[in-house]
């Protein structure tokens, strides 16, 4: 099975979609607790949400379990949100605080780097290379990374969560024009509630490859998973399709 999914094509747009894989080795899977061999912290779903049929995209998305590396935690391990609860690049805790392995079968540090290794860098690369060839292609990318998650989760956050986080590393890692206009669209609806950057202020991918002053500009966004799910998907693919339609006329005339 390959690492991840791609389409590729002749757009400025790039979405990554890092945690909506669910295959674990058989080798790691022998090491947890059959009843997360699933990855219930998966962010199940949100992958078809962003497949859009009138737009030009290109797309990576991880087939690995986050389980088994967290491609949105840098590779140095170190932390994105001081001071508050958050996982690992390889987590051996749930988001709910559940114990993911058996006993004595944490992976130690040499396993960890042999994770990144073969599944972490490997999607950084084509994610890389997808983002500077639309830079060269359009002379700039919008790199959205797609997320979803529980609607509560105590050991993260204190309350229910807005339907939808905006994240960009506090203005960091995209120009405010671009945040403005995802804010206008959500504004002139009632469906979803949203916030920017509030708990989720975007992860290690957002903050890595958002670099306006480079033309690359990055935004995390993180939805509640219950208002997607069933039916309802295809109404919020709807919606960020005319969101990103607005961006592409948005650099046409600009």
């Amino acid at each position: 099975m390959s690492l991840f999914d791609l389409k590729t094509a002749d757009s400025p747009l790039v979405i990554s979609v890092p945690h909506d894989g669910a295959l674990i080795p058989e080798s790691i899977k022998a090491k947890l607790y059959p009843q997360f061999w699933d990855t219930p912290d998966r962010d199940q779903g949100i992958c078809e949400v962003f497949e859009f049929e009138d737009l030009v995209y290109s797309k990576i998305s991880a087939n690995y379990s986050r389980y088994v590396v967290d491609l949105n935690r840098p590779a140095n391990r170190q932390t994105l949100y001081p001071g508050q609860q958050e996982t690992a690049i390889c987590p051996i805790r749930t988001f709910k605080d559940e114990t993911i392995y058996l006993p004595n079968e944490e992976p130690n540090t040499v396993e960890i780097e042999q994770r990144i290794k073969i599944y972490w860098q490997p999607y950084h690369d084509q994610l890389r290379y997808l983002i500077d060839k639309a830079i060269a292609r359009h002379g700039w990318c919008l790199l959205i990374d797609a997320h979803s998650i529980d609607a509560e989760l105590p050991m993260l956050f204190e309350g229910r969560l807005p339907d939808i986080s905006i994240g960009t590393f506090n203005g960091a890692s995209c120009d405010t024009q671009y945040v403005s206009l995802i804010e206008h669209a959500l504004i002139s609806q009632k469906e979803y509630s949203h916030v920017t950057n509030g708990r989720f202020k975007g992860g290690f991918i957002t903050r890595h490859y958002g670099q306006p002053k480079t033309h690359c500009h990055a935004i995390q966004l993180e939805h509640v998973k219950d208002i997607y799910q069933g039916s309802d998907q295809q109404q919020l693919t709807q919606f960020w399709q005319d969101v990103f339609l607005s961006f592409k006329s948005f650099s046409q005339t600009n």
